[in-house]
Order: structure tokens, then sequence, then C-alpha cells
């Protein structure tokens, strides 16, 4: 037996949790998804996560079959039955099963399905060294054409610049938009610090309105830092006092090398450290009841 699975329904077991070749998720990335941490048998911030994704899904013309509070009675279920306490869940609503064309009128049902697992993006050496960041050629989509703030199935313009940053040796990819202004890194948004200010770039920008950038934004003001959306350059990241990335699977990593740039002295940075110990303190105490 495996882990048990969500999907269209049923809970099964992960060996039989199987969709059909025609599924339009899987012949064109044609849905959304979300993914979602529990700590200490909560999950953190469940509301903010499915509201997210009903607006992708509302984005792109998806009826996700059921009321938001059916999907989160779904993914407390599905983690319960996994018994974890610590998990990352993926949340994923497809198009569901059509013909071999594009038309997402042919898809009468969309597939959804739940998956609770275990996941670590980096080593723990990694957050007390930090990593380095490259610049990819690799551009953020345009909002015009395929709008960042929608977490669809489609993530190959993330997979190519990360292919990129694969093949520079880095650990990480920076993405500029078309304007040249930095809009994230592939699953990750970016911030720096500079003398007093926390500085992120807007939603504008091509960045995701990520749920743990939101959390981070709102530790800065807690302890005393003036808080920013605004359109940054590779220029404000070289000299910047420190940098780090924020994301929901890799919550918040130190960058300390950012296109061989030296970023402060080289090590994660006393702010990134506080912040990050101020997020882990929330994530044991805030979130939604899994087993009660």
């Amino acid at each position: 037996m495996g882990g048990v699975i969500y999907l269209d329904g049923k809970f099964v077991d992960e060996s039989e949790a199987k969709i059909s070749v025609f599924d339009h998720g899987l012949l064109y990335g044609d849905g959304v998804f979300e993914g979602i941490r529990s700590y200490n048998g909560r999950i953190f911030k469940l509301d903010e996560h499915i509201e997210r994704l009903y607006n992708s899904a509302k984005a792109i013309l998806l009826e996700i079959p059921m009321t938001k509070e059916e999907l989160k009675k779904i993914i407390i279920e599905t983690v319960r039955r996994n018994n974890l306490k610590n998990s990352y869940i993926r949340v994923v609503v497809t198009r569901g099963v059509g013909d071999l064309g594009l038309d997402p009128r042919k898809c009468k049902k969309p597939t959804v399905f739940v998956i609770t697992s275990k996941i670590q993006l980096y080593p723990e050496s990694i957050y007390e060294k930090g990593i380095d960041v490259v610049t990819v050629a690799t551009r953020r989509n345009l909002s015009e054409s395929l709008n960042p703030a929608i977490k669809s199935l489609n993530y190959l313009n993330n997979i190519l610049a990360k292919i990129e940053a694969n093949n520079a040796g880095a650990s990480e990819a920076l993405i500029l938009n078309q304007f040249g202004y930095v809009s994230e890194c592939t699953g990750e948004n970016i911030f720096i610090l500079k003398g007093n200010f926390l500085i992120t770039p807007h939603i504008n920008a091509g960045a995701l309105e990520g749920i743990t950038r939101k959390v981070v934004m709102e530790i800065g003001e807690n302890i005393g830092l003036k808080v920013k959306e605004e359109n940054i350059t590779r220029y404000d990241i070289y000299t910047s006092d420190e940098c780090f990335l924020t994301g929901t699977a890799a919550e918040i990593v130190p960058v300390v090398v950012v296109d061989n740039r030296i970023i402060g002295d080289g090590k994660p940075g006393k702010i990134t450290l506080r912040i990050r110990k101020e997020f882990h303190l929330l994530t044991e105490i805030e979130g939604t009841p899994v087993y009660e």
C-alpha cells in the first residue's frame, strides 16, 4: 500500500490513482493547481490557497465541480487518511477527458485529485549556507498571453528557466519580464533588503501573488521593516544587503550569490534568518486543524 489519493469522488491507493491519456490536463496543460503545506497537524493558510485555486479556475473558465467548503473537507480528509502531521499537499483540477482537439467544450467533467506527501526542495545545508542564483534568458510570460497570476498546469515557462539554471550550474533561475525588471524565480518569489526596506517585485511585473510572500510581508511589517512592492532590477539585487526567496514548498531560502555577485557578506542575512524563524513559529500555531 502506498499513499491515499483523492481522485474524482473516491479515496484510492496511489497505485490505483490513474487518469485518462485523453485528459486535457495531460494533453495541453489545461488546468490549475495549488501547493499547500501542513505543519504540526494544521494546514497552513488553507482558505487563502483555496481562494487562489478558484480564482485561477475562474480565469480560464474552468468550473470546479464542488464548493470551496467541500474541497476543504476533501483536503483535510486526504491528509488525515495519510496520517501526516507535516506534509505537502497538491490539489489539481484539470479540464477533464476530451478528444484530441483543443476545444475545452469537449471536456464534459473536470478531473479533481488531491495528493499528500513529503517534500524537501533543498537540503538543510542550503538554508544554513544560502544558494546561488543566475539570471536566465527565458523571460516571464506576457500577462496578455498567459497571466502568471494563474497557477496553471502549464509550467513550461518556469521549466525552461530551470533548465537554464541547471546548465549554468546554479541552484535557481532569476526570471525577468519583457521590460527587463525582475519577476520571480522558477517556483519562488524574491525579496531584497536594503537598509530598513524589505522590497519585492509587484505582481504586475509577472510575479505570482504568493501566499508565503504575503505572510513574509506581514512578518516584515511586524518586526519594523518598511515593506514595498516595486519594480526592481538586477542592480538592485546585486547591491542589496540581503536577498531571499519565498514559496510554499521552499519556505524562506537565503540567497548569497546572484550572477557571481556576492550578496552582503556572502552568508544568510540576520534579517532573513529572523524572518525564517518567525515564519516557522507562525506555522506551528496557525492553520486549519486536521486531527480533532
